[in-house]
């Protein structure tokens, strides 16, 4: 952890934890674990839980959290996203230790346990189709109806059960359901599958098993075997707790874990579902799992946010009961404190304007010295050298310019960042288009390092890069990748939540020109462009030499704005 990590918070998760403590509940020990499918890459969403149960386990003398591979599905499972949950969990600052478990290593054992309900009449062979199994299901007002193959005998269900493992139906023909209540409220415990058929490979077992245990069956089960103290789940598995406790009970297993709920994180101006993730990737919306405009935490690394602001975002967010949605200019502000520390400060111009100094000797050329960070002295200077032939944004000048528009004009003095005065006293276009491709300017050269000596003052200040020495480049510009701050929220009218993408999510500049500093930037490598915001070389596309910049955020801070509102409207 770092020193930019905000105090854990308490919340009723730690409260219970504490509680148990004081009585000596499960002989002093805490044993929390993340459990992942790896049916796809992490996003924030899964951040959260993997802050809070790797940090409650630190927070308690001989806490450990276990990460453990809920495997059950291998029709949706890839070594690839075993291999991302990894990386992302070490990334954001955990270690896992001895501690690496698959649910996969108990088929064996839960296999065994099947057989003991099948033993004990708590569980039967059923073999409606999972349509009728829906039907027979019932509704929240209208109870269910018992399977036909409910009185299946011991006997009987112990055998096919057997069979479904030595690969003798096909898929579908059978499930081995628990036998509990088809009129319970809770749909849950209207005598939910535990095992189906499913002839398909595994990545850790292979060809072994062409049976496979439900999420519901395998989970409960696996955080018993493993001696888990405190299951913590997000809200959605609460109607599923009935369940997991009956599976312990009837099973008399030797652990029985307390599962506790807490609600997920929800992100404005996104989507928190593997499965839309997923159809993004594959449907071409995105570049991959990780492109910097996705949630997934290898988005937003690749995007360029440090792993303690998204530790620091989780903390603050807080644990709570109930479901809510976080803006995502919350977590933008809190990189932007974060980077505002850390990020040096270097120039670059992302829509190149050429300007030539009329009055400054061609062969001429100097270094001069900027500053790494203004509100940080300790950070240092570097040298950036000036000629006669610079580039300035578009954006920095008009011909005819507005009200309040304060940067060059024709005519009008402006200061160039830790250089020079200079005034516009011509302008050259695009004889076919009228296009401004060139502004002619003199310089003071009395005004070096941006002061001027008679005390006259300018209204603006413009960042800027020697033509001859500027590196060539590509900036990515993101935006989020919605326009509706929640794109399910219009699915119930048949509306897809990919009609909310935004066209404009990405805008690449091939031409930006960057301060020769940045030639070598390795991969990750953040900065602050002045004026333009804070910026991370990619580590994908980037190349020995020639560095590819994304726009992690920019300088404008949403979340400031939106709380001096409220504390002016209080």
């Amino acid at each position: 952890m770092t020193g930019t990590d905000a105090s854990p918070a308490g919340n009723f998760i730690r409260n219970i934890i504490a509680e148990d403590l004081k009585v000596n509940k499960n002989q002093g020990r805490v044993v929390t674990r993340f459990p992942p499918e790896p049916n796809g890459y992490l996003h924030i969403g899964h951040a959260k839980s993997i802050c809070l149960n790797f940090s409650i386990a630190a927070e308690n003398q001989g806490g450990v959290c276990h990460l453990r591979f809920d495997d059950t599905n291998p029709s949706k499972e890839d070594i690839e996203y075993i291999e991302s949950i990894k990386e992302d969990v070490k990334w954001l600052g955990f270690d896992w230790g001895e501690h690496l478990y698959y649910a996969s290593d108990y088929f064996e054992k839960l296999y065994e346990y099947a057989l003991q309900l099948i033993k004990a009449g708590k569980a039967y062979v059923c073999s409606l189709t999972a349509q009728e199994i829906r039907e027979y299901r019932g509704t929240l007002t209208e109870p269910g109806k018992d399977s036909p193959y409910r009185t299946r005998s011991v006997e009987e269900n112990l055998d096919l059960f057997q069979r479904m493992r030595a690969g003798e139906f096909a898929d579908g023909a059978h499930v081995l359901r628990a036998k509990i209540d088809m009129a319970s409220p809770n749909l849950n415990m209207r005598d939910p599958a535990l095992y189906r058929i499913l002839k398909a490979v595994h990545h850790r077992t292979g060809d072994k098993w062409c049976i496979y245990p439900l999420y519901d069956f395998a989970h409960g089960l696996s955080d018993a075997i493993e001696g888990i103290t405190h299951s913590i789940c997000t809200l959605e598995f609460q109607d599923h707790r009935p369940l997991y406790d009956w599976i312990l009970d009837e099973l008399k297993t030797p652990c029985h874990p307390q599962q506790i709920e807490f609600a997920r994180l929800n992100l404005s101006y996104t989507v928190m579902s593997k499965r839309k993730l997923q159809e993004l990737v594959q449907e071409g919306n995105v570049d991959g799992w990780d492109d910097p405009r996705m949630p997934t935490i290898s988005g937003f690394r690749r995007r360029g946010y440090t792993a303690a602001s998204i530790r620091n975002f989780c903390e603050i967010i807080g644990v709570a009961k109930r479901d809510s949605t976080v803006d995502f200019a919350l977590l933008e502000h809190g990189l932007r404190e974060e980077l505002n520390k850390q990020a040096p400060r270097v120039m670059g111009v992302l829509r190149p304007l050429r300007v030539v100094l009329e009055n400054y000797p061609e062969d001429q050329e100097e270094a001069l010295d900027c500053q790494n960070n203004p509100e940080d002295p300790g950070m240092g200077s570097r040298k950036v050298p000036f000629s006669r032939v610079l580039y300035i944004e578009q954006d920095d000048f008009r011909e005819d310019p507005p009200k309040k528009f304060f940067r060059l004009a024709p005519g009008r003095e402006v200061r160039l960042r830790y250089a020079y005065f200079i005034k516009c006293v011509g302008v050259v276009k695009d004889e076919q288009t009228g296009e401004v491709i060139e502004l002619r300017c003199t310089y003071d050269p009395e005004t070096r390092g941006g002061d001027s000596p008679d005390g006259r003052k300018v209204k603006a200040t413009l960042h800027w890069v020697s033509a001859a020495h500027a590196v060539e480049t590509e900036v990515r510009l993101y935006e989020q990748l919605f326009t509706k701050a929640n794109p399910t929220e219009d699915e119930k009218d048949g509306i897809d939540f990919k009609a909310y993408i935004n066209p404009h999510s990405v805008e690449r500049l091939p031409s930006c020109r960057l301060e020769p500093s940045l030639a070598e930037a390795g991969p990750g490598s953040r900065y602050q462009f002045e004026r333009l915001g804070y910026f991370c070389v990619d580590p994908v596309n980037s190349s020995a030499g020639a560095p590819v910049f994304n726009r992690i955020v920019s300088l404008r801070d949403t979340w400031a704005k939106i709380q001096k509102a409220q504390k002016q409207n209080k």
